[in-house]
């Protein structure tokens, strides 16, 4: 896709009044020096992580301590709004240096971005899970830097188990055994033994962990799109059946129910098991909660694979300033920096001696289950152009092919319908 292809089709989908953000930028003493401007996007959810401004405005600071000339011009959005933020940006000429969001494909498509070994030195870029940096490319080709990461867990309440007379330390390995779980909750008067949230938030990570649990995923080994596989017709034909239709998942519709609900609602003792990721356990802590966490059951015994969600850092190329961006990285991804981010807003950081410092920390114990499952997570499909429409579409529908009147199979092939088309369409 042309440049101005891209900045056509993306003012055309983003085009929208101006969004709350927060930003600021430090003080050059000297009156001159080069800017660049950042796009963070917010990971902070209470007073004790602080906002990421804060900690972009830290790290910015220890930076110009060795680099007074080069000031850093930092703006944060929150997470549904960043992608669309920036998209603008770029419709209107004018984009960050970089940027931190969901997806990267577009613009290394449209030949927007600098190539990761123009960004780091080869140490750096080999520092990286080998499987974060190739999710990571376009055409064989780095553009997407991964910056922080997560995985999913099985989360239970532990007083809820043992209430209902099961065993808190033996979380469901199989899906049968969390349906035997899920009755048995039911019966002690659980309001929703297990939360499935397939709303508009977050509908299509739920249904990509549940896919992956069920032999599946959302794209084949060849790399195209596997929505409607037999696998997953056959997990959301369980989903339906087993959890939805008996009752397991509340009263309410997990369509509509998105994942920060599921999350209060365990919060309040009202959801026993929900999957989630290592930033929840801060709010366990914050709730008082007892929990104990297992790896996502599958069809025979515990999934092999989980999913993982990506942060990624990018560098558009239109403002000739290489050379400062390149300086700015270097810094930010040094080993110390990458670990307090991870650890202030409860991620998973993405490089192999960050990963190891937090393995045999104490202070991150609570995060070794999640960081030990790393190497067999799976990114969403983000080197696809067409992935940032098709998980709009899944969010917007997913969660249809759980109601109780409705076919799966009927559901999964209009979406895989859907991302054919907008892949061929490029």
């Amino acid at each position: 896709m042309r440049r101005r292809d891209f900045i056509g089709a993306a003012a055309g989908l983003f085009a929208a009044g101006a969004l709350p953000a927060c930003g600021s930028r430090e003080a050059d003493p000297g009156g001159s020096g080069d800017t660049l401007r950042l796009v963070a996007v917010e990971h902070g959810s209470d007073s004790a992580t602080g906002s990421t401004e804060s900690f972009w405005n830290e790290l910015v600071r220890g930076f110009r301590r060795d680099h007074p000339d080069l000031m850093i011009d930092v703006t944060v959005f929150p997470p549904d709004e960043a992608d669309a933020r920036v998209a603008e940006m770029v419709a209107a000429g004018n984009p960050p240096d970089i940027a931190q969001l969901g997806a990267y494909a577009e613009y290394a498509h449209a030949d927007l971005l600098h190539p990761a070994g123009d960004l780091l030195t080869l140490p750096m870029q080999s520092d990286f899970l080998p499987g974060l940096a190739r999710a990571g490319e376009v055409r064989h080709v780095q553009y997407g830097l991964p910056y922080v990461t997560d995985t999913r867990r099985l989360l239970c309440n532990r007083d809820l188990f043992e209430n209902a007379g099961l065993d808190p330390d033996e979380p469901p390995a199989t899906r049968e055994e969390l349906r035997e779980a899920a009755e048995a909750l039911a019966a002690s008067g659980v309001p929703i033994p297990y939360g499935l949230p397939l709303g508009p938030e977050e509908g299509h990570a739920e249904a990509a962990i549940w896919m992956l649990g069920g032999g599946g995923g959302l794209t084949r080994s060849g790399g195209g799109y596997a929505i409607d596989s037999e696998e997953n017709i056959g997990t959301f034909t369980w989903l339906r059946d087993e959890l939805v239709r008996t009752g397991l998942t509340g009263s309410g519709d997990p369509g509509t129910t998105d994942r920060r609900e599921i999350y209060r609602g365990f919060g309040r003792g009202e959801v026993a098991m929900m999957h989630a990721h290592p930033t929840f356990l801060r709010q366990a802590q914050l709730f008082d909660i007892a929990y104990t966490t297992g790896p996502v059951p599958g069809v025979d015994g515990p999934s092999e694979v989980t999913l993982g969600a990506v942060d990624w850092l990018m560098a558009f190329n239109g403002n000739d300033r290489l050379d400062s961006i390149r300086t700015f990285l270097g810094h930010v991804f040094a080993t110390e920096h990458v670990v307090a981010f991870a650890d202030r807003y409860h991620l998973l950081p993405v490089t192999v001696p960050a990963i190891e410092r937090m393995q045999v920390s104490d202070e991150h114990t609570r995060f070794r289950p999640f960081l030990e499952q790393l190497p067999v997570a799976r990114p969403f499909p983000v080197g696809k152009v067409s992935w940032a429409r098709v998980s709009g579409e899944m969010r917007r529908t997913i969660g249809e092919a759980v109601r109780p009147d409705n076919d799966p199979a009927r559901v999964l092939a209009a979406l895989q319908q859907y991302a054919e088309q907008q892949e061929a369409g490029g």
